[in-house]
This record gives C-alpha cells, sequence and structure tokens, in this order.
C-alpha cells in the first residue's frame, strides 16, 4: 500500500473510531435520561437511609435474602420487600450508599434484608454469575464497531405489555381532528389499502408538504372516538382508532388542466403517501397525523403528592368494552392539568353497593363503603387524559370506577 493510500486509511478509521465514541455517548446519555431519579425520590431515599425503614411497612412474607434474576423487575421486588411496590425510594433508600441508582440493580445481585431494633435495612451483598459463579473478566483487543447498547440493568415493569401500545392511540382534541389531513384517492380505484400500496391524500387547514429534511411519517387512523367524563358527561378528547402508518413521497401542489369550456383551469395536485405498515386495510377517508417522536419506554412508579380524585374512562380495544382485568390499558379522566403524569401510581376504588336492608320491617336503603381493588399506573400523559396500565387487581375493574391515592 503506497505512503499516500495509508495516512487515507489512517484518517478513514480514526474518524469511524470518532463516530463511534459520539454514538456511545449520545446512547449512554439517552438511556440515563430515560432513569433519572427526580429530586422528591432523591430526598425520600436520603431521610430513609439515615433511619432504615419501620418493620410495619415491609412485607409479612419479605425474604431475608433474595438474588436478583432475569426477567425481574423493580416493581415486583419491591413488591417482595415492601407492603406497597410503589414506595421505591424507601426500597433504595434502604442502602444508598450500595445502591445509588435504584434503575442500576442487575441480574446476579444479591440483596440481603437486616432488621434491627424495629427497622429494616437492604443491603447490596455481592455480585455473583449465572450458578452462582463468580463474574468472569473478558479482555477485548482493541477494535472498531458500532452497535446498540445492551442495558440489562432491572425495568421498573414489564414494558413488553404497553410496547405496541405506545406505537399505536393517538390522543386528539376537536380542532386537531377537523384539522387532519385524508387519503382522498388510490391507485386503479382501489377500494381498501395495504402494506406495499400507494394512495393520495391532502391536508386539510394546510397542504400536505415534504418541506422538512427528514422523511416524514405518518399515522393513519379512523373513528375517532369521543372519550367523555362518566361523572360529567363532558368530551375530554378523541381517540383515533390506528389502522397503520405511511411515509410521504411527494408533498401536494397544483397544476393547471383544460377546462369544459377549453379554457386552463387551477387543480389541486394531491400528495403520494406510501402505506409502509397496516393493521387494518385502510381506505379512502382515513385521516393522517404525523407520526410523534419516538419515547424511551422507561417508567419510574410512584405516588402523586396531590390529592387524587379521578375515574375510569374506558377501556382501549373497543367502545363497547366495560370490564378490565389485570395488563390491560384503561382511558382515565385525569391528566398533566390535574398533574398526573407518566409512572403515576393510583389505587383503583371500587364503589360499594345499593342495597335495601332486609334484616329490617323498613327495609332501609343502605350503602356499602368503597373498596381498594388495585393499582394502576399511568404511562402516557395527555393534556385532560391520561393511559394507564393496570398492575394488579382483586376484582373485575369497569369503566366509571373511582381512581384515588394510593395510601
Amino acid at each position: 500500500m503506497t505512503t499516500h493510500l495509508m495516512a487515507k486509511y489512517r484518517r478513514a478509521v480514526a474518524a469511524l473510531a470518532a463516530l463511534t465514541g459520539a454514538l456511545t455517548t449520545a446512547a449512554a446519555w439517552a438511556q440515563n435520561q430515560a432513569l433519572t431519579v427526580t429530586d422528591a425520590q432523591r430526598q425520600t431515599a436520603v431521610a430513609v437511609a439515615q433511619q432504615g425503614v419501620p418493620l410495619s411497612e415491609i412485607a409479612a412474607d419479605a425474604p431475608d435474602r433474595y438474588t436478583v434474576r432475569n426477567g425481574d423487575t423493580l416493581w415486583a421486588i419491591s413488591s417482595l420487600f415492601l407492603k406497597s411496590p410503589w414506595r421505591w425510594p424507601e426500597l433504595w433508600g434502604m442502602n444508598l450508599e450500595d445502591i445509588r441508582n435504584p434503575h442500576r440493580i442487575y441480574p446476579g445481585q444479591l440483596l440481603l434484608l437486616e432488621r434491627t431494633n424495629g427497622l429494616a435495612t437492604l443491603k447490596l451483598a455481592k455480585s455473583v454469575g449465572a450458578g452462582g459463579a463468580a463474574p468472569v473478566t473478558v479482555r477485548l483487543s482493541p477494535g472498531t464497531r458500532v452497535e446498540n447498547l445492551p442495558d440489562t440493568a432491572l425495568p421498573a415493569l414489564r414494558t413488553s405489555v404497553i410496547e405496541a401500545f405506545l406505537a399505536e392511540p393517538m390522543i386528539v382534541d376537536a380542532e386537531g381532528l377537523s384539522g387532519a389531513a385524508r387519503i382522498v384517492a388510490t391507485q386503479e380505484e382501489r377500494v381498501l389499502l395495504a402494506r406495499g400500496d400507494r394512495a393520495y391524500a391532502r391536508g386539510t387547514d394546510s397542504p400536505l408538504l415534504d418541506n422538512k429534511p427528514a422523511e416524514q411519517r405518518l399515522r393513519v387512523f379512523r373513528n375517532a372516538t369521543a372519550l367523555k367524563d362518566p361523572a360529567t358527561g363532558e368530551v375530554l378528547a378523541y381517540e383515533a382508532q390506528y389502522v397503520g402508518k405511511a411515509t410521504l413521497v411527494r408533498g401536494e401542489s397544483s397544476t393547471e388542466v383544460m377546462g369544459p369550456e377549453g379554457t386552463p383551469i387551477s387543480a389541486v395536485v394531491p400528495a403520494t403517501i406510501d402505506i409502509i405498515s397496516a393493521k387494518e386495510e385502510m381506505r379512502v377517508g382515513d385521516r393522517l397525523l404525523p407520526e410523534p417522536p419516538r419515547q424511551f419506554a422507561s417508567y419510574t412508579p410512584h405516588a402523586p403528592t396531590a390529592r387524587v380524585n379521578g375515574r375510569i374512562v374506558s377501556v382501549y380495544g373497543s367502545a363497547s368494552i366495560v370490564n378490565a382485568s389485570q395488563n390491560q390499558v384503561v382511558a382515565i379522566n385525569l391528566g398533566k392539568r390535574d398533574g398526573i403524569g407518566n409512572g403515576h401510581v393510583l389505587a383503583i376504588q371500587k364503589d360499594g353497593a345499593k342495597l335495601l336492608d332486609k334484616t329490617e320491617t323498613g327495609k332501609s336503603l343502605m350503602k356499602l363503603p368503597d373498596e381498594r381493588n388495585g393499582l394502576l399506573m399511568v404511562f402516557s400523559s395527555y393534556e385532560r387524559v391520561s393511559y394507564a396500565l393496570i398492575l394488579e387487581i382483586t376484582d373485575g375493574v369497569r369503566v366509571g370506577d373511582r381512581l384515588v391515592n394510593p395510601r
């Protein structure tokens, strides 16, 4: 290899190494941003770390020692040691010296629960490999490669149950709904569209233009359903039924065509879109909205600081469904305007039944006490509504059930 080519090769390798470092730094920063700890949670942990947790707050069957396993979640581990899983800052604060960030608990770590003078502390004993073997040190020779950064730290909960959901529903208000672009025509007058098909669309309030440097992706939806407050009947927002995704190929424009009298007139040239994924077949009239930026699916369960009083609005999937079970998604009538955000844990309360006292002659009307029925966690918050995952229940959950603070 000539000297000139050798120098060129070295410069290319150096540039690639710099790019790799930049990508690694950016990915690590993104992961850290997704796993932040709030000041309030840190203050709670610091306070607990100074004294420990009262034994009355420890779960009755809490183990003395526990080795973290693959598939564990922070919620599940908190449930092992604490009566209230959302109180993870206390679990973290039990051993603030060893567990500096609760998001950085890994499979193989051994947790020890110590009880002294009416208080409990949690200590991180040591890390072990699979089967209890000591971790193996692997030495890597110098090299350059680009790949996604794996992170084996435990998630707060299993996001697989909501991951598909994060890409689907779209909450819009009345103005956003009326202003959404729409599919106006198909090739060869096809009635239904599927993945790989081409179609044509127009904006409503403004033309659908390809005036952005990056590829524009659109969500396709139909049949926007009104989400109404169960107590007042007020329309809080509209839930759009997701049917697929499209990418914008060419924006709208205009051209001149010959009119019926032989004179030129202006005509709209619709935007061109390609269907890139389809949950259901699409058709003319379906609406289009820009796909929102992808967010990291990392959540920190915690209780709201302010008093909460809300209700379940709907069960996601069908307007006719009124009952929900564990691991189902529901819409609630609380949102950002109410101080509700991602990670907030709320208790589900079942209204006590109304019945007559058949043990007395007058058969007076009775209202049984409201009973706690489970927990849910908000994972997608909008201005006036939020979506939440039902984490645990003791009985069926219904539309209209009340939501209160978990303690």
